[in-house]
């Protein structure tokens, strides 16, 4: 086992650029690394720090982790100025993913903004690889423009796939644009669900996902059918050196996926 306090070197395969800010990488560890979908891992350069980031690569992918980064401060614009063949350090995974196996017989609706598309996916793919599981599998993702929507090449596959229901949206189209036009929570209007029996999953910015949690409690949703994945402020991923605070919870070690249900009486989860 990996001592989880050691990163190992992992090598760029291939570097993909999604937006203007954001791009994924694809690497291979030295050293096999396993995680479950919604744990996260720590990403760093010698020299120039770490921070950590949620897989968006399917667990059942063994041999390679896809992290999708976007560029906001110094350590993210330096991994993105790396090539293929660069090594990078890499350590983990920590905290607690998604409980897939308390979704089994559900309706699962996805909630995604942005970036936030990244661990959604691992998500997904996970569901997709048990689809039979799924009593139907519905995704909302919302961008900026049209330039900012994310895994483009991925979204025309799903889009196909007769075992998805796919809504997006984006806050000011353009004439490219033949989808939604407005913020991801107005998708949530063109559907209905069975509340008594649907999980909704939620990741994004912090303002999107908070105004996402409310839409989704006026509609009936029950807070503790409300996954959220929090990535506040975590630093060293291990739960000693309490950045990541939340009330009583550490976001690296109890979650960082909680039901708003657990964290709903801290008012600081939206920071």
């Amino acid at each position: 086992m990996l001592n989880p306090y050691e990163s190992q070197d992992a090598k760029i395969e291939d570097v993909i650029t999604e937006s203007a800010l954001i791009k994924t990488f694809i690497i291979k560890p030295k050293e096999k690394m396993t995680f479950l979908t919604g744990q996260f891992i720590e990403l760093g350069i010698r020299g120039s720090g770490e921070a950590p980031f949620t897989p968006s690569s399917s667990p059942y992918e063994t041999e390679r982790i896809e992290v999708t980064i976007m560029k906001a401060g110094g350590l993210t614009e330096k991994i993105h100025n790396l090539k293929k063949s660069a090594v990078i350090q890499i350590r983990g995974p920590y905290g607690k993913g998604y409980p897939i196996e308390r979704m089994y017989g559900k309706e699962i609706l996805i909630v995604g903004g942005g970036v936030g598309m990244a661990p959604l996916r691992s998500f997904l793919l996970t569901l997709l690889a048990q689809r039979d599981k799924f009593k139907r599998i519905i995704l909302c993702y919302g961008s900026k423009t049209p330039q900012d929507v994310i895994y483009k090449s991925i979204f025309t596959s799903w889009m196909k796939d007769k075992n998805l229901e796919i809504y997006r949206s984006v806050d000011k189209k353009d004439s490219s644009w033949k989808e939604t036009e407005g913020v991801v929570t107005v998708l949530l209007d063109k559907f209905s669900v069975n509340l008594n029996n649907c999980a909704a999953v939620v990741c994004g910015p912090p303002i999107m996902m908070k105004f996402a949690t409310m839409k989704l409690l006026n509609l009936g949703h029950k807070p503790e059918n409300i996954y959220l994945s929090m990535e506040k402020n975590m630093s060293c991923g291990l739960g000693k050196c309490g950045h990541c605070a939340i009330g009583k919870f550490y976001v690296c070690q109890d979650g960082p996926v909680f039901t708003y249900d657990q964290i709903k009486e801290n008012h600081e989860i939206w920071d």
